[in-house]
Order: C-alpha cells, then structure tokens, then sequence
C-alpha cells in the first residue's frame, strides 16, 4: 500500500496561482475525493499528481518518492489516470482499448501479445466487460464506455488511481456503478484519488476528502469528521443542510442562500 503526501503544492496557471501551499496526506488504500466549486484548482491538483504538470513549489510523494522525479516508465507503472470524459474516437475493440493501458508492452499494430492477456482479461472481469471484449468501443453506450475507460486505467495494477469526474456525463445508476468501481480498487490496496462535484456520492463512498476553495485546502481528512455544513456552506457560498438516515449522510443546498 503506498500513502500519497503533497507538500506546500502550488501551481499557476499564467500569473495567477491556482494552488497556494496544499499540504496533505492521502491514506494508502482509501478513496479521496477531492471537493470544491468550479475553478478551486481540483483538476490543477490532479494533473500534478498525475505527473502531467509540475508544480512551481512543492512536491508530490507516494510511498516516499518524488513522483515528479521520476521517469516515465516507472511513474507510468506507479499511476494511472483517467481524465474527465476520456473516450474513444475509432472503432478498436474493446479488448485493445483495455489493452493500451499497457502501453509500452503492448505492439501498436497486430495481435495482442498473449502474456498480456491474463491482466486484460482481469480487467475486463473487474469492469464487467468480457462479455463486449469484441465489441468497437464507438458502439457503447455511455456507462459502458465509463466502464471501459476505467479497465484500461486499472488493468496495469497501478499504486495510485487518479481520476477526475468519474460521475460527468452518467445518469445516477451508471455514476454509482462508476464510483462503487472505485471503491473496489481499494480493497486490493490501490490509493484512489477522484475529484467529484457530486457531494452525496462523495459522502456515501471516499473515505476522506479534500476541501479545496480558489486554491487553498480548507479541510481534509476522514469523510465524515470532516464534512460539515459549516464547511460545505464556506466552500460553495450556499447554506447548506446535512441529513442524515439509514443509507448514510444526503446534502441539500438551500434556495435562500442564492442571490440572484
């Protein structure tokens, strides 16, 4: 298991700096949601994790190395990442698709090697896709490309899952399915780390949050000691209600708080 640290994370986009000092530890085998409005610098974060960007102060660790410092084969074997919307413009398989996530192991034209095909038929398994490994990855519908995106993401084994709206695009059905996925990918030790606007879904399932506001983290830490109303309403301007039942924590946000 491989525990995630950022440390005095800050990034600019142009003059303006969209991250400022994030300093945080992501628990090793946990699913953290990275929350916050639009324009908070979630997807600047993810990025950075991810290796795409370089932060101009601070640094990213998991299980105690720079994940900036690394080189490209080893980070790629270390993460994955799946960005928001990711999908398929020609009409391969989706075996191959999965397959790509293997990428620099697997030949770019030609039959798929034959020792690769023991982690893509795990990850077609994992996704609930064996039964559409032949089917052209154009023809899916939009849960099942989610499905599919997210096979070729895990089917390396990665440490570190890094993932970014999981939910954009799904009816409710298919966004639960999406996240329990996720989920799942803890149980065998992978850290997963997903910025999501959908705060139910977030509550029900991460086992922490990040609590980002124009670049700054408010909060972070275990979902539920975290989360409060105060919190929430700090975060998107809007009075916020916490309810609480059976199925766990819902939150509702209030129309008097809205000016227009």
């Amino acid at each position: 298991m491989s525990a995630l640290h950022f440390h005095g994370v800050s990034a600019r986009r142009g003059q303006r700096l969209v991250l400022d000092g994030i300093s945080a530890r992501v628990p090793s085998g946990h699913l953290t949601a990275v929350i916050g409005p639009n324009g908070a610098g979630k997807s600047t974060l993810l990025d950075i994790t991810s290796g795409l960007k370089r932060p101009v102060q601070g640094s990213v660790e998991l299980d105690g190395k720079d994940l900036h410092r690394l080189g490209r084969r080893e980070l790629a074997k270390l993460r994955a990442y799946l960005p928001q919307r990711a999908g398929v413009d020609w009409p391969i398989t989706v075996e191959r698709v999965v397959a790509l996530g293997l990428t620099p192991a697997l030949p770019a034209f030609g039959t798929i090697p034959s020792a690769l095909l023991p982690a893509i038929d795990d990850a077609l398994l994992a996704c609930d896709l064996l039964g559409l490994r032949d089917r052209p990855a154009t023809q899916l519908s939009g849960g099942e490309l989610a499905r599919a995106m997210l096979a070729r993401a895990i089917v390396g084994d990665p440490a570190l899952l890094i993932v970014d709206e999981p939910t954009a695009g799904l009816d409710p059905r298919h966004a639960i399915d999406a996240v329990q996925r996720l989920k799942a990918r803890t149980t065998a030790g992978c850290t997963v780390v997903m910025a999501i606007h959908d705060l139910d879904l977030a509550l029900a399932f991460a086992d922490s949050i990040l609590a980002i506001r124009d670049g700054r983290l408010l909060a972070h830490g275990p979902t539920h000691e975290v989360v409060t109303e105060s919190l929430l309403t700090s975060l998107y301007d809007v009075p916020v209600r916490l309810s609480r039942d059976g199925d766990g924590i819902s939150v509702r946000f209030l129309k008097s708080g809205v000016s227009s």
